[in-house]
């Protein structure tokens, strides 16, 4: 059975990894995919070449289930990309691992994709009608049929042509049997960034990859840029620009290692600057500030640091809990949080807790842990979220719920808190998520705002799976919900010390 304390988040979307002109560049993309674990445990898949050929391995599972000492053997060469999925768009099958390789006219080449297309239904469709047929169900093989079927020799101009005929977010790697190229959509939606070891180049979605390398950081590939490694040289081309950035923000509050610098950014600086920005906002009287781990570890940091309520682990996580786990045949109250978390009772006890977590998304897991903490002796539980409400889904390489399923799209922040039954909730406001990236003008925040920088359309793999409705509507829905709620709210002002001059996001 799958473990369904993992369902209630949004997943993590995909990482994918680069490197040329060294001789061991199998085990480096390996170890480079290990570090990206986090981004998609789906899948992960390797492409290598020694120069004359594409060599590849792929399988489902982990990094550490998909390789070893022999798998790793039979991938020669001293360039080679590899990429962890999560599926945001086409089914979760060895197919649709990546890289996928195609060979056409133009000889092997290998991409690797993170993101989401949003036009490749027509796209695919146009393609079939000529003629085309496909291998996989994964947005990513669109960009490969078009390059086949471009006419233009070159392969940098063929990838501009082709990619002005894309829409949505992607970075991505591509391999050849003697170039290597890293590029990023216009907007920048997601991250990807060059490093450098000895006299090699590498490319990673996330600087965590360079640490464990031993790689340099150099910079991030610019959007709209489409960077080629060749013979230890770059070269770079500029697709044109889009009409803003709009950076991920999500990447921040809760997909990226804290480890890493991403959008020139340091992840921890940002999670801890939302956990004093949510002290500043949301306070209340407590005895400790515990962190749902690990994703609400350093805004738990932030908020202790800056409320100087100490910081405790009151719950600890099993980090050894695989993909799947079988229930036992006696049931077992809330037996998919008990398998991730436990509580300190001796921490505990008694005590009036503040429970600081990322975001929530359906509720139904901060309900079970709110419960939990109060199970072990809490006197209260006040819960904090270092992001605000999530209102709307993502159509740009993040798997989400439905609108449907999104609690903070149909529920005000009172009814939230009686869901969860905590004994007050509290949001960070999107102004102060924004102040606390520093940047909050170049970040995409349609997730908690409803604005989609990219025009999205029913024909979207990933949209046609949610009811679309207007950012205009969905926003004037909650608010009529909460004038509605705004007696009831007044009438529990008793029950939520503090709360009448927060913000609440």
């Amino acid at each position: 059975m799958s473990n369904q304390y993992l369902e209630d988040r949004f997943h993590d979307e995909c990482g994918v990894f680069g490197i040329a002109s060294h001789p061991d560049a199998a085990r480096h993309t390996y170890l480079g995919l290990y570090a990206l674990q986090h981004r998609g445990q789906e899948s992960a898949g390797i492409i290598s070449t020694d120069g004359s050929r594409l060599y590849q391995e792929k399988g489902m599972g982990y990094v550490a289930d998909v390789f070893d000492d022999e798998t790793l053997s039979r991938l020669p060469g001293n360039s080679a990309i590899g990429h962890v999925r999560y599926s945001t768009s086409g089914d979760s099958s060895l197919a649709n691992a990546q890289p996928i390789v195609s060979k056409s006219w133009r000889g092997p080449i290998a991409l690797a994709h993170n993101g989401n297309l949003i036009n490749d239904v027509r796209l695919r469709h146009k393609l079939e009608a000529d003629g085309a047929i496909f291998q996989t169900t994964s947005d990513t093989e669109v960009i490969l049929h078009l390059l086949a079927r471009c006419p233009t020799p070159d392969l940098d101009q063929a990838l501009q042509e082709v990619l002005r005929q894309v829409q949505g977010a992607y970075s991505m790697v591509i391999q050849t049997t003697d170039r290597l190229y890293a590029i990023r959509d216009p907007f920048g939606v997601r991250p990807l960034c060059l490093g450098r070891m000895n006299g090699s180049y590498t490319l990673a979605s996330e600087t965590c990859a360079f640490d464990l390398i031993g790689a340099e950081y150099i910079r991030d590939i610019t959007p709209g840029e489409i960077l080629r490694i060749e013979k230890d040289q770059l070269h770079s081309s500029f697709l044109p620009p889009a009409p803003r950035h709009a950076h991920c923000i999500f990447e921040h509050v809760y997909f990226s290692r804290p480890d890493s610098t991403v959008f020139n950014k340091s992840v921890h600086q940002s999670r801890y600057q939302m956990g004093r920005q949510l002290a500043r906002e949301c306070p209340v009287e407590a005895d400790l500030v515990v962190p749902v781990p690990d994703s609400g570890m350093t805004a738990a940091l932030g908020y202790s640091d800056q409320s100087g309520i100490p910081f405790k682990l009151g719950l600890i996580r099993n980090h050894y809990v695989g993909r799947t786990f079988i229930e036992p045949k006696q049931s077992i109250r809330h037996f998919g949080v008990k398998i991730k978390l436990n509580p300190v009772k001796e921490l505990l006890e008694n005590q009036r807790v503040i429970l600081i977590d990322d975001s929530i998304v359906r509720g139904t897991t901060s309900g079970k842990i709110v419960e939990m903490v109060r199970s072990a002796g809490a006197r209260e539980v006040h819960l904090r979220i270092s992001s605000p409400p999530i209102i709307s889904s993502c159509y740009y390489g993040i798997d989400t719920p439905t609108n449907e399923e999104l609690i903070g799209a149909n529920k005000v922040v009172e009814e939230i808190r009686d869901f969860t039954g905590a004994d007050t909730l509290a949001y960070l406001s999107l102004e102060g998520m924004k102040e606390a990236v520093s940047d909050g003008q170049n970040f995409c925040s349609a997730c908690f705002d409803g604005e989609y920088p990219i025009s999205i359309s029913l024909e979207s793999p990933q949209k046609s799976l949610f009811e679309l409705e207007t950012s205009e509507d969905r926003r004037q829905g909650v608010a009529d919900r909460r004038e509605e709620t705004e007696e009831t709210e007044q009438q529990t002002t008793d029950r939520r010390p503090q709360t009448a001059d927060q913000k609440t996001g």
